[in-house]
């Protein structure tokens, strides 16, 4: 029966354990000096290997082999019956399953028995946290007062659970998590003793995938071994572990910069087709998003153990983004990260974490296009200079003006009132200044409008007074959709007229020929403005004009 590789290749001496010297060398001088405690307690995360210094140690109190230094040496009876699972005087006990007081008092009135084996008879408890507080309390005086044949060793993934009673009766070492380098070693030494295969970049990817526990990564290797005649490809290895290439994930974090949304929904999309996991993506986010992070705030001071030509990518590409754009994105694909595994649509929590990501600031505006001036913005200074038109002065004496005609009133401040259905405005001047304003003016009202409208597109005016809003995608129609009142009102601010909005797929809306078409009123609001002033001071407007 065939073993997993992190079973088969397991450390035999304290010199394999990769990435914990500190605490390798602690142990190996305190086994050359006859000093080795009666506890321990080793903290960690996972696949750090706390349990297999354990059994080290186990290995190494009972060897029996000359020269201490050479403990364990891995030659010796007990330390091929410890190998091997034989060896009487080492017990492993799971606090997983053993949680109960009664287990642990089992534990104490064996433990008088003298060795039938070795030196010493050594205890093993891994996920000692998960033990109730009843056991603890049983455990507390035996591990104060143990046998002199006795050993412990407490191993938790969990140090904070650990009653700081049980804590200072044992000599602690914490466990730290392996740098990609250390895994990529360590994957690179089991390929050579399999007679294996595989591509340097399949094997990059599983180190990394590993996240510094080096089990998790020999496990992820173990499932990707075929036959023997077999390579460990990166296609293959994507496949399997569901990861997006990297290429994707530079290029989605280079659309976030250009606030290219249809870009990066594209890019999604595809890795999804192609076999992605939508939580597995939004970790390769985070992951990428937190270096380029690390690099914009420490440059080459920050230590990432990566490739050197992927660093200067990161760097070039740091240089380019904005912090605050960089840790929204991070904490929107973070939060897509957990929320995915509840969502009925698996896909959304990855698409709604780009979007909200897209950057705030607008994107470069288009040519300016000459305004003409409508009632709604007659307050606005003219571009351009109207027609001359004449105007006849009436001659009349200071005394006829004093009595005759009354001062004029001074006109009140303008209000602001109802405007006519038709608007004035026409689609092009939509598409100029108005809409940009109108984003970052309905984006005070929800952020999320803001993100849902950088992704759409003025199709047209209907009727005057509707102003049609094009969507991509079905659900970015539904969401605006949702929050219409609120766009409805920015656009109203900033337009300074109540106006309406539609939303529709752009595949499916038709622009209709009896859409709103601008007339040229310039003319006619000028007359009207001359007729005004005449009336008020004594001018008179002849018929020619």
């Amino acid at each position: 029966m065939s073993q997993a590789l992190y079973r088969k290749w397991r450390p035999a001496r304290f010199d394999e354990i990769i990435g914990q010297e500190h605490i390798t060398s602690t142990l190996k001088n305190s086994v050359l000096a006859d000093r080795v405690g009666h506890a321990y307690l080793f903290c960690g995360p996972r696949g750090t290997g706390k349990t297999t210094t354990a059994r080290l140690l186990a290995k190494a109190v009972n060897c029996t082999h000359e020269d201490p230094s050479e403990r364990p040496c891995d030659e010796c009876r007990p330390c091929q019956a410890i190998a091997s699972g034989r060896f009487l005087d080492l017990i492993e006990i799971d606090a997983a399953s053993n949680t109960g007081v009664d287990d642990i008092r089992d534990l104490r009135d064996k433990i008088n028995f003298s060795p039938s084996e070795g030196r010493f008879k050594v205890y093993i408890i891994d996920e000692v946290h998960m033990l109730s507080t009843a056991a603890f309390n049983a455990l507390l005086k035996t591990l104060e007062e143990p046998p002199p044949h006795a050993k412990f060793v407490l191993a938790t993934t969990e140090e904070h659970k650990v009653p700081m009673t049980i804590k200072s009766r044992c000599q602690q070492f914490n466990f730290r998590l392996l740098s990609t380098q250390e895994i990529l070693t360590r994957l690179n030494s089991l390929i050579d003793r399999e007679g294996l295969q595989a591509e340097a970049e399949a094997l990059a990817l599983v180190a990394q995938h590993g996240a510094g526990s080096l089990r998790d990564a020999e496990s992820l290797l173990d499932q990707l071994v075929g036959g023997p005649q077999d390579v460990i490809s990166l296609e293959r290895t994507q496949m399997i572990l569901g990861t997006a290439s990297s290429q994707n994930i530079s290029d989605l974090v280079a659309a976030i910069g250009r606030a290219d949304g249809p870009e990066g929904l594209r890019i999604i999309h595809e890795a999804l087709a192609t076999g992605a996991d939508t939580r597995q993506f939004c970790r390769q986010m985070v992951s990428y998003l937190r270096d380029l992070l690390l690099i914009q705030t420490a440059g080459t001071a920050v230590s990432l153990n990566l490739p050197e030509d992927q660093i200067l990518v990161l760097q070039k590409q740091a240089q380019t983004m904005s912090r605050l754009t960089l840790i929204e994105a991070t904490r929107h694909f973070n939060d897509a990260a957990v929320s995915s595994a509840n969502s009925w649509q698996p896909q959304l929590p990855l698409e709604m974490a780009f979007i909200e990501s897209l950057p705030a600031e607008p994107q470069p505006a288009p040519a300016p296009v000459a305004v003409q001036p409508t009632p709604v913005a007659s307050s606005a200074p003219v571009q351009a200079s109207p027609p001359a038109v004449a105007v006849e002065q009436v001659a009349v004496p200071q005394e006829s003006q004093n009595t005759a005609v009354a001062p004029p009133s001074p006109s009140p401040p303008p209000t602001a009132t109802p405007s006519p259905p038709s608007t004035g405005l026409s689609l092009e001047e939509i598409k100029g200044k108005i809409w940009r304003t109108f984003t970052a003016r309905a984006g005070q009202e929800n952020r999320n409008i803001k993100a849902w409208l950088s992704m759409a597109q003025p199709l047209a005016i209907e009727g005057g007074h509707t102003l049609v809003i094009g969507f991509d995608l079905p659900f970015l129609r539904d969401k605006l959709e949702s929050e219409r009142h609120l766009a409805e009102k920015a656009l109203q601010d900033v337009a300074g007229h109540r106006m309406q909005i539609k939303c529709v797929l752009k595949d499916e809306y038709q622009v209709s020929t009896a859409s709103y078409s601008q007339p040229d009123t310039s003319k006619k609001n000028f007359r009207d403005e001359l007729e005004t002033f005449a009336k008020e001071y004594g001018g008179v407007v002849s018929e020619s004009d």
